[in-house]
């Protein structure tokens, strides 16, 4: 009795599959390796003459008492600090995540837990409108309309009512100029980009929770506040600390409607209501007309943001990767 035995099939598609991920992946870290090659390169000569000055300045302060930090920026001299933009940057980004993470939370168990059917879909997808909003309508929007308002209805009475006692703390916080152009009013337009893209992301996450797991809790007499917190924000605690993250991410990343609002000072900030500026909306503004030094400072602040992003990036794996279910 024979058997007849097969030959293997050779398909050929199977390797160049491999081959292309392969090279899809490789293309990648190149291009991530020549950006960071090329910002250290374009950043260097400003990094090497100023040293650690450049990330941080004390000077005598002006009273005579104590030692400040010192914020120079000033292409006549050529002498720069990034002190100031990174402060920027990181206080906006921070107060705008304060700002926008408690209300999509919100939007998003309201849309998934007790919204009808009928109006959820309506208001889920003007929800991922504004998600795919330009930045830059955000800043006319924040610049022509918002700021106005603000500077009118907020701002100036905050500082009439702080005018009363003006060596509080309170009055220190609120000083500043009362045009609506300043940290608070940049921060508030941040909240407002990045509220729409994270409300949709954990709307998507509470819709992959199994209805059985609800139904469970339900079950055994809990409330619906009880539900939501002790049930299903544990159960996508990894995924909420991703979108968290990428939200915060795309704040210090902002350009365009930052640039609008912030005032674009790069004085030390002293109070919120203080107009200031952000790594990225420095490097929009300035880069256009900048030569040698000046250029190459401004080229060591897209380092110092690429630094900061990859940082955040580091600590969300880290955090996702310290979580258990």
């Amino acid at each position: 009795m024979s058997t007849d035995v097969k030959s293997p099939r050779i398909d050929l598609t199977d390797p160049i599959f491999r081959w292309v991920s392969f090279a899809a992946a490789t293309l990648l870290l190149l291009v991530l390796g020549s950006l960071i090659t090329m910002l250290f390169i374009g950043g260097w000569p400003a990094l090497s003459k100023f040293g650690l000055e450049f990330f941080l300045k004390f000077k005598d302060c002006p009273t005579g008492h104590g030692i400040c930090i010192d914020t120079p920026w000033n292409p006549v001299t050529d002498r720069y600090s990034a002190t100031a933009p990174i402060l920027g940057t990181l206080i906006t980004s921070f107060l705008a995540l304060l700002f926008a993470l408690p209300i999509a939370i919100g939007i998003a168990v309201f849309l998934t837990q007790f919204c009808p059917q009928r109006i959820a879909q309506p208001l889920s997808t003007a929800v991922e409108l504004l998600a795919g909003i330009p930045s830059i309508v955000y800043g006319m929007w924040g610049l022509f309309v918002f700021a106005p308002f603000f500077a009118q209805h907020v701002q100036t009475p905050l500082m009439i009512m702080a005018s009363q006692n003006p060596n509080s703390f309170f009055a220190k916080l609120v000083a500043g100029i009362p045009n609506g152009a300043n940290l608070f009013t940049a921060s508030i337009i941040l909240a407002v980009m990045i509220l729409p893209y994270m409300a949709a992301v954990f709307r998507e996450l509470f819709r992959s929770i199994p209805p059985q797991v609800r139904e469970a809790a339900f079950g055994v007499g809990a409330t619906p506040f009880e539900v939501v917190t002790a049930v299903i924000i544990p159960y996508v605690r990894k995924g909420m600390i991703g979108v968290v993250m990428l939200g915060l991410g795309r704040a210090l990343g902002e350009t365009m409607a930052v640039t609008f609002i912030i005032g674009n000072s790069h004085k030390f900030p002293k109070s919120l209501f203080d107009s200031s500026s952000t790594l990225a909306s420095t490097i929009a503004n300035e880069f256009a007309e900048a030569a040698d030094i000046h250029r190459s400072a401004l080229i060591a602040l897209g380092l110092v943001l690429f630094l900061i992003t990859f940082t955040v990036l580091a600590i969300a794996r880290w955090l996702l990767s310290s979580q258990r279910y």
